[in-house]
């Protein structure tokens, strides 16, 4: 990890302007093809959820911006982003997952697996371990929702990304699904947002 030079940065502004706000974070839902990947995870050993999440968390690590964390005055730049996801259990609760990256999906894999285990085995919300180098996803394969809001904690300085993916649907012979995501605009305007989305697009398609 290293930290950001704000007074050379170009958004230097930016980031001070919004930084004055109540609730400096905004939020889109965009649907993204996820055909390749569905069909991919009926002839795999790897789930839905599992492909999707990694081709989002390279994604998320193929642009800067979403590295970037306020942490008191300063603006940590960190190595690698990792998954907090929520996981759920049989009695229809869930835990944070804290779920280690990797660009080799066998390896992703097996860290999710060991989290899933974790958390179907305890009561715990929280994971045994935690850091800002994340990102905050949720699955909600009930709802095909076209807006969505995340819990606001109170903290304008909170600048962990917030992605949540929703259900599929069929449209003209395509597979898709919606992803919300939530971000600080101190750190990350749209067009960091739309480098994700190319990113995340194209890791999709690469499920053949």
């Amino acid at each position: 990890m290293k930290y950001l030079d704000i007074e050379s940065w170009n958004r230097k502004q930016h980031f001070e302007h919004f930084r004055t706000l109540a609730d400096p974070t905004f939020s889109l839902v965009v649907n993204v093809d996820v055909t390749n990947a569905f069909r991919y995870s009926k002839n795999s050993d790897y789930s839905f959820f599992i492909l999707y999440l990694h081709a989002c968390m390279k994604a998320i690590n193929a642009v800067e911006n979403f590295k970037y964390r306020i942490e008191g005055d300063k603006i940590a730049i960190y190595n690698t982003i990792n998954a907090s996801a929520t996981i759920a259990r049989k009695d229809n609760t869930f835990g944070f997952s804290y779920i280690k990256f990797s660009e080799d999906i066998i390896e992703f894999y097996a860290n999710f697996l060991q989290e899933k285990e974790r958390i179907e085995n305890s009561t715990a919300l929280f994971p045994n371990e935690y850091s800002l180098g994340c990102i905050h996803c949720s699955a909600l394969p009930w709802v095909n929702f076209t807006a969505h809001k995340e819990p606001f904690s109170g903290d304008k300085d909170n600048s962990v990304p917030q992605l949540a993916f929703g259900k599929i649907k069929e449209e003209e012979n395509k597979i898709l699904m919606p992803i919300a995501v939530n971000v600080n605009h101190a750190l990350v305007d749209g067009y960091h947002i739309g480098l994700f989305f190319n990113k995340f697009q194209e890791e999709l398609d690469n499920f053949n």
